[in-house]
């Protein structure tokens, strides 16, 4: 096409937050409600439109949040999670989101705001139900917000920050089942995490039990990028039989 017949397409850029922290030892993520169309009444993941040309993306991102839930830079690290641009995927027009990702421990109740008639948190798998509406793609970026979320699991230390400052091996497990949506073999547990130099350390005495051996209890260690890596369980033996 030539530059005589080329037309400017109208594109709109938004972000969308992809919010996940551990609940009552469940995964959950944190939704709005919408006040307003399209999609009023519609859970959604908190986001919207960037205020002015000159808007950073990540600044747009925190904006909303904090407009949309009352959460702050003080609580969740925004990072990338990936672009949305599929046509169709907003009834309003061709419009492009880029969608941030936050995985953090002790995150407040959320504080309903902005064109936001509520906000809660809500379990990932309640969430990616097909019996649970959401409003424009958001099940597909909550789906690659959880996959994102095992994966630092695998990777990293972040278990640890979802435990308290002294935990049993039993605790931090209770973690990767939460994130990972697998009950764990607790002896094939132990001995994956002991085989990562620095993942964890010794902290002090064992906590007494009210009923079999005390537990003992560790800390996290310096090491924040594990190797070798806690890999999901693909064989069987490293799960817990349904009926145990």
């Amino acid at each position: 096409m030539s530059d005589d017949h080329w037309i400017t397409p109208t594109v709109l850029l938004a972000v969308d937050l992809a919010i996940l922290t551990l609940r009552e030892s469940c995964l959950q993520v944190l939704l709005v409600e919408r006040g307003v169309e399209p999609y009023r009444g519609t859970h959604a993941l908190p986001g919207g439109f960037l205020s002015h040309p000159e808007e950073d993306l990540l600044a747009a991102a925190h904006r909303e949040l904090a407009e949309e839930a009352g959460l702050t830079a003080d609580h969740v690290h925004l990072e990338e999670l990936g672009v949305y641009g599929t046509p169709g995927r907003d009834p309003r027009g061709r419009i492009i989101s880029v969608a941030y990702l936050a995985i953090a421990p002790r995150l407040p109740e959320p504080v309903a705001g902005s064109d936001a008639a509520d906000a809660c948190w809500t379990p990932t798998d309640v969430a990616l139900s097909p019996a649970f509406r959401l409003a424009f793609d958001h099940r597909r970026i909550v789906a690659d917000a959880l996959d994102r979320a095992r994966g630092k699991l695998e990777q990293s230390a972040l278990a640890t920050a979802f435990c308290g400052p002294t935990f049993t091996i039993a605790e931090l497990q209770a973690v990767y089942e939460a994130v990972w949506g697998v009950r764990l073999d607790p002896r094939n547990f132990y001995r994956k995490v002991q085989s990562v130099d620095g993942f964890i350390l010794p902290a002090g005495p064992a906590r007494k039990a009210e009923t079999g051996r005390p537990a003992r209890l560790f800390r996290p260690g310096p090491r924040k990028v594990l190797h070798p890596s806690m890999t999901r369980p693909s064989d069987p033996t490293d799960m817990e039989k349904a009926e145990t």
